[in-house]
């Protein structure tokens, strides 16, 4: 067991090196790249005696458990307080009304497109809505940071993904439970968002405050360093696992607890940090993407051609009434938001491992599971491959406005 387990991670490890290979020697996004390598490693399972070990029923916890916590962590770790202080009105309100919004527009739009209420009913059209209600800009933070975007587009960027993953979710978990019929009749929807979305912050800090008083106590800087890796999966394994609430959210609380904490206690302690966590990100960003690559399947696109198409075009309408609308919301502010940055984070508001894990976590005892799988599928690849290789030319040209 051991053994075999052992060699599926060397083998989507050695698929992970072969994306940065390609993406040195193509010049394409890495994100691209990995996601490329994984599509031809999973069209040539069949022809070569390869087992990767991943599979439908368990790459949601390997996202979730393994690949997400890491990557939030040192997202969060990274984000500079003072500016995430600056923009946080405009944060939340992209991460919770951007949301909302987003998942209704979409839904309806797919809804009315595909109009066919008796194999595609309203339900079906709101649980797509709430799977790409989340962005993922893991590739647009990149090119941020590679065309030298100011600090707080990148964090205005950064503070909404991780907001709006943890009401993304939370979102997709009331949807499902209506679908599935296993929410008890008289349910408070309201109280059981803010409980799961505020229990998370609650349980990050909490970790996060445990793990900065361990480290401070053995003040050691090499400790430091795996002691907040460890908090990094137990943020999100207790908030998930144990307490039933947002591990997203518990992660990124976490985190910024123990940066703030250790900055004020001992700036010494989290020295050579960052380099560690640039290698994890990288690592585990680049993994990511070969298993969305690995999961992808041709079928989809020629079986569901047009839901895709549908899904992408509502997609990319419901957010940008979301950005514009909570644009509107918050330009009485002081930080208020651009049009140029609107434009860029409605074309940058791309889908990717949230939208893959949720929609691979559906009951496949639902009618409509294939077409909702095939659509979200092809906006993630849609968001790969045209969003994610167009987004550094409008960063150049609003990025500073």
């Amino acid at each position: 067991m051991i053994i075999s387990v052992t060699g599926q991670i060397l083998i989507l490890s050695g698929l992970t090196i072969v994306g940065l290979l390609v993406n040195r020697i193509l010049k394409l996004e890495l994100t691209l790249s990995c996601a490329l390598v994984g599509l031809l490693m999973g069209l040539s399972l069949e022809f070569i005696n390869i087992d990767t070990g991943v599979r439908a029923y368990n790459l949601q916890d390997i996202i979730f458990f393994i690949v997400l916590p890491v990557l939030i962590f040192e997202a969060a770790w990274n984000l500079k307080l003072s500016l995430l202080k600056k923009w946080v009105i405009p944060v939340l309100v992209l991460a919770i009304v951007g949301v909302l919004i987003s998942c209704v527009v979409t839904a309806a739009l797919i809804y009315l497109g595909i109009g066919h209420s008796a194999g595609f009913p309203w339900i079906a059209a709101l649980l797509t809505g709430a799977i790409l209600a989340a962005t993922d800009p893991v590739a647009v933070i990149s090119q941020l940071h590679a065309n030298n975007a100011p600090d707080d587009l990148t964090t205005l960027f950064e503070g909404e993904s991780l907001f709006n993953d943890a009401a993304g979710i939370v979102l997709f978990t009331i949807v499902l439970g209506f679908a599935t019929q296993t929410w008890p009749e008289g349910s408070n929807y309201i109280g059981y968002f803010a409980s799961v979305f505020f229990g998370g912050i609650v349980v990050g800090l909490l970790v996060g405050l445990l793990a900065s008083l361990v480290i401070v106590f053995i003040s050691n800087s090499t400790a430091s360093k795996f002691i907040l890796v460890l908090t990094a999966f137990a943020s999100f394994y207790c908030a998930e696992h144990l307490f039933h609430v947002s591990g997203i959210l518990a992660v990124t609380i976490a985190a910024l607890t123990t940066r703030f904490t250790l900055d004020k206690a001992d700036a010494a302690l989290t020295k050579g940090i960052g380099e560690t966590w640039e290698w994890l990100g990288l690592f585990f960003n680049s993994f990511l993407f070969v298993l969305m690559g690995l999961v992808v399947t041709l079928n989809m696109f020629s079986e569901r051609w047009l839901a895709i198409i549908i899904a992408i075009v509502a997609s990319l309408i419901a957010r940008m009434v979301a950005v514009i609308i909570c644009s509107l919301v918050t330009k009485p502010l002081e930080n208020n938001i651009s049009m140029g940055w609107q434009i860029l984070l409605v074309w940058g508001g791309m889908r990717g491992a949230i939208a893959i894990a949720l929609v691979l976590s559906l009951p496949t005892t639902l009618p409509y599971w294939w077409t909702i799988q095939s659509a979200v599928f092809g906006v993630v690849v849609f968001s790969m491959i045209v969003q994610g290789t167009t987004n550094a030319a409008l960063i150049k040209k609003y990025g500073c406005s």
